[in-house]
């Protein structure tokens, strides 16, 4: 009997690579997507799918930011095959006012539920909080390692989860067959600012790191100063908005329904990451 590898596209990122990881140590042959795996997998080149699909029959979908690509991915798919789908969405794309309908969310999230759910293919829809590894691996990182991370974010929190629950819970779906048809909304514990946050990396590391609140428009002038095109400004801090309007405080069970265990806390996540000198520049 063949073996049919899981194939993860964005193999090599945040959520990605957890779910290789996972997958690996519980003995599951996956197929890497990512530029630089064999096949190698590009969103944007789609003569690279098909070989990246061929003898799949799972997939967890790590979309590409900004695209609609999901769509015709997922066609594609099930046209060589494919039986079951984990769709990596994220939090809001059905809450009317969370994000515009032509931000990265709008363009990517919705249209890819939609695809997913209306595929005809065993599916399943993980849709994350804020990841906690934006301040270790992402976007953020850099900010806190300068010491001071400037967001328009006010004093609204966030429910951070950790990736690798979010990894968990693809994983879960992936192999096991109680999770086809749901959608689960992830977060973790606990909401905490961003003032609280940078505190906790502060305990954690002995460095010091301040979180200075901006208005939108200030936030987006300061990006477009150092070079940023507007639109992606304006698409950055539309990011954010959310935590300033208090949208994102919200607490999920969707780890504990999916897992049947709590969520990672943020505190948790910060003493590991320190720990595996995340912030050490």
């Amino acid at each position: 009997m063949t073996e049919h590898p899981i194939l993860i596209t964005g193999g090599t990122g945040k959520v990605g690579g957890r779910a290789v990881a996972q997958l690996g140590t519980k003995g599951v042959t996956v197929r890497v997507g990512s530029r630089s795996g064999d096949p190698r997998f590009d969103w944007t080149d789609r003569s690279t799918w098909d070989a990246a699909l061929d003898g799949v029959r799972k997939v967890f979908v790590v979309p590409q930011d900004g695209e609609r690509l999901t769509r015709p991915f997922v066609r594609r798919a099930k046209e060589l095959g494919v039986e079951r789908i984990v769709l990596l969405s994220g939090r809001g794309a059905d809450v009317p006012g969370y994000a515009k309908e032509d931000s990265i969310a709008g363009r990517t999230h919705i249209d890819g539920e939609d695809a997913v759910r209306n595929s005809g293919l065993e599916w399943t829809v993980v849709r994350p909080a804020w990841f906690a590894q934006n301040f270790s691996e992402g976007f953020f990182r850099d900010a806190v390692l300068g010491g001071e991370l400037r967001l328009p974010a006010g004093d609204g929190a966030a429910s951070f989860v950790d990736a690798e629950d979010i990894a968990a819970v693809a994983v879960a779906a992936l192999t096991e067959d109680k999770h086809v048809g749901k959608t689960y909304e992830l977060s973790g514990p606990s909401a905490l600012t961003v003032g609280e946050v940078v505190d906790l990396i502060s305990d954690a590391t002995g460095r010091p790191v301040r979180y200075v609140s901006l208005s939108h428009e200030d936030f987006v002038a300061g990006l477009v100063a150092e070079g940023w095109p507007k639109a992606d400004a304006e698409d950055y801090a539309d990011s954010v908005a959310p935590i300033r309007r208090g949208m994102d405080s919200r607490l999920s069970d969707g780890v504990q329904a999916a897992l049947g265990r709590p969520p990672r806390s943020f505190a948790l996540f910060v003493k590991e990451a320190a720990a595996a000198g995340a912030w050490r520049g």
